[in-house]
């Protein structure tokens, strides 16, 4: 299956420019903070506010062939369940690892959403809103990234790593937009100075200079984006060593496999350490219409150890607590099996997984029937996720912002936190 969102998308010279903004060495970033004074600013932000990783399964991963296994059913297909370490949740046989740390765990077995195809599923996975709403709304990243983020950091308030929403900030504006990385983790050739130290310093002088003569007789705000832009990208330069994991992987491999979604997932246990409020890290390849359990085999050998190990490696260094981990992607996959071995899209129940952030583990939230065709109790819809999302973080879910003079609110009217989850 091709990505939905390749990874050039992310990468470009102009994905780097959007939304960026200035400071005294220059350097550009979307909605970043503080990277020369990384450690020292990580330190005071993260003591106050959570953070969030969200492992998103771009193409929608089967729940009945991960946590809402049907053995034995005419839909339960050829992969067994085990027993975790949670009485009575059994998880695939090709996820031993995290069945380990199944007590970190709530998983939510009836997710009952609305949009069941790709782009709109994507955007409504991250935004809690249906695409064809007017109203541009932004990604939970964004959202996190405002509440919970520190625009006097230089360091990014929301990075993303391969797989990739597609609403961006909305109406939260240009400084939520996330900053792109590699699947692997890894900063673009184009973060890499092409002058020596002496000649960017004069050049940076310039810049500023022609800027402020500019600036004297232009006000428009997307003037002084642009601004604001070059400056963060100067300071990114100054600290983009944070984004350098090359001294941690030789051991850290053994932990979190030696995968780029491995490599992902421990970039993002570094950034959210340092004081990054919110990383996604992206797994592809979940769509799997024809030879669904090829994919799926394939697909949690890389996630098993790497969710595992990514869990563990926070709760060593303390920081599980504050972290909520979301595994996700747009849709779940269809109880029957199609005549290419394969499940397509379905959203009327499947399965969503917390973890940390202030969210009790060890404990499943709603059921489906025997075929895992309906929802058997405990309805979730997007709005619901979301505001548990946001309860367990500190954030209103009621929050009421103006787009243009429409006042608009970060979940829809009705929408609950899952109390039952939270700690």
């Amino acid at each position: 299956m091709n990505p939905i969102c390749r990874v050039g998308e992310h990468l470009s010279r102009r994905a780097f420019l959007k939304g960026a903004a200035v400071t005294g060495s220059g350097l550009i970033l979307p909605n970043w903070g503080g990277l020369a004074h990384a450690k020292s600013a990580a330190e005071g932000a993260t003591k106050a506010k959570k953070r969030c990783i969200l492992l998103w399964m771009n193409g929608g991963a089967s729940q009945i062939d991960t946590f809402d296994m049907k053995p034995g059913r005419p839909t339960g297909g050829p992969f067994r369940p085990i027993q975790s370490k949670v009485t009575g949740l059994q998880v695939c046989e090709y996820l031993p690892k995290v069945a380990a740390v199944a007590d970190k765990l709530a998983v939510i077995r009836s997710m009952q959403t609305h949009s069941p195809d790709h782009p709109d599923g994507i955007y409504h996975m991250h935004t809690c809103y249906k695409m064809s709403e007017r109203t541009p709304h932004p990604e939970l990243g964004a959202v996190i990234a405002k509440f919970n983020g520190d625009q006097a950091s230089d360091l990014p308030t929301f990075v993303r790593m391969g797989s990739c929403g597609n609403a961006g900030s909305g109406y939260l504006g240009p400084a939520h937009e996330p900053f792109g990385l590699g699947r692997d983790g890894k900063l673009g050739s184009f973060s890499t100075p092409y002058l020596a130290d002496d000649a960017e310093k004069k050049r940076a002088e310039l810049f500023r200079f022609v800027e402020s003569e500019f600036a004297a007789d232009h006000k428009a705000e997307p003037f002084e984006s642009h601004r604001t832009a070059k400056e963060r990208a100067w300071r990114l330069l100054r600290a983009k060593t944070v984004f350098d994991i090359s001294k941690e992987w030789p051991a850290a491999k053994e932990r979190y496999g030696d995968s780029e979604f491995g490599r992902g997932c421990l970039m993002a246990r570094k950034l959210v350490e340092a004081g990054v409020p919110f990383v996604e890290v992206g797994q592809e390849n979940y769509d799997s219409h024809a030879d669904n359990f090829v994919c799926h085999k394939a697909n949690m050998q890389l996630l098993d150890p790497a969710y595992s190990g990514l869990l563990t490696d926070l709760a060593e260094r303390g920081l599980l607590q504050d972290t909520l981990v979301v595994w996700m992607g747009e849709v779940g996959r269809t109880p029957g099996i199609n005549n290419r071995a394969g499940r397509d899209h379905f959203i009327r129940a499947w399965t969503i997984v917390l973890a940390g952030g202030g969210v009790k583990g060890g404990q499943i939230y709603g059921s489906t029937d025997a075929d895992g065709k309906d929802v058997k109790e405990n309805p979730v819809s997007e709005g619901d996720l979301f505001a548990t999302i946001y309860k367990a973080l500190g954030i209103n879910h009621r929050a009421k912002h103006l787009s243009g003079v429409r006042p608009v609110w970060l979940t829809p009217e009705g929408s609950q936190p899952l109390q039952e989850l939270l700690g």
